[in-house]
């Protein structure tokens, strides 16, 4: 909930129920004149250094600045973050699933929607049933993608990831992509969305591919790391790869499109929740999140 607004800010009033996004955009510069407000460059260099587009936090420790996660810090009961990160909440949308729009839910759907358009009857395989892996699964599904294949190390996972829309769950590993090829007709699927991040995964993710398909590449690994993809096969079976930053969303228009998904029982919001937690659970939050255990974690305040 907005608390204060500072003298600039026009269209945000105190009171108001907002979601906040972590990739704002003005509007106005290279990227969001043609239609990429996720790649803004306005705010873009200031995020990244965790501070205002003054260059200066508004954080503080005992006298030393702190910085802004993603220009947010949202893990504390108040924060001060750029009005274009705030998008307007209805009055009758719940708090706790509204929660997961800004981060896992726009970054994987938007990879289905838009990154890789997904379209209907194509298949579609999601490396990774975490937060982002699960939300690209019920992207999928809401595309009309068939077969959905989940992959996991996590054989617990099969049971959400079925709930998200997923058709079919394969256990990670070395035998994942001979396991895909048997249920995509032996050639590989239309569509393969790597959400783990791990440079590994991304390499074996390609070979779960058909001639001619669309690897998107949503996992943010290690700055610094190299991930090998073999340029002749790419050349030769014509294979795409996509980087996809924020699921390539534009979050102004999104957001509400996604509460309204949510509201007309289309998108699975609650159904992501698995734990809730008070604000000095947050150790024990980050430890279940690494544990890799099914489900998000909410801080409620």
């Amino acid at each position: 909930m907005i608390v204060e607004t500072g003298p600039n800010v026009r269209d945000l009033r105190p009171g108001q129920h907002v979601m906040l996004s972590w990739a704002p955009d003005c509007g106005e510069c290279f990227y969001c004149l043609r239609g990429q407000p996720n790649l803004c460059t306005t705010y873009t260099d200031p995020l990244w250094e965790g501070v205002m587009l003054d260059g200066t936090p508004r954080l503080s420790w005992d006298g030393a600045p702190v910085y802004h996660y993603c220009g947010l810090a949202a893990f504390s009961e108040y924060a001060v973050v750029p009005a274009p990160a705030c998008i307007p909440l209805p009055d009758d949308m719940p708090l706790a699933p509204a929660a997961l729009v800004g981060c896992a839910v726009a970054t994987g759907i938007g990879a289905t929607f838009y990154t890789a358009q997904v379209r209907p009857g194509q298949s579609v395989v999601i490396y990774g049933a975490g937060g982002v892996g699960l939300n690209a699964i019920q992207g999928a599904a809401l595309c009309g993608a068939y077969p959905i294949i989940a992959v996991d190390l996590g054989g617990e996972k099969d049971a959400i990831a079925r709930t998200m829309g997923a058709t079919h769950f394969v256990q990670g590993g070395a035998g994942a992509v001979e396991a895909i090829r048997a249920l995509t007709g032996g050639r590989g699927a239309d569509h393969v969305i790597e959400t783990v991040g791990a440079v590994a995964v991304q390499e074996q993710a390609l070979g779960a591919v058909r001639p001619g398909g669309v690897l998107t590449l949503v996992g943010l690994s290690s700055m610094g790391s190299g991930t090998n993809l073999p340029g002749a096969l790419i050349v030769r079976k014509e294979f795409t790869i996509k980087g996809s930053y924020y699921g390539s969303v534009s979050p102004r228009r999104d957001f509400p499109r996604f509460v309204e998904l949510y509201q007309a029982g289309r998108l699975k919001l609650d159904e992501l929740i698995a734990r809730t937690y008070p604000l000095d659970a947050i150790n024990t939050a980050f430890a279940d999140m690494l544990s890799g255990a099914p489900g998000r974690g909410v801080v409620v305040f």
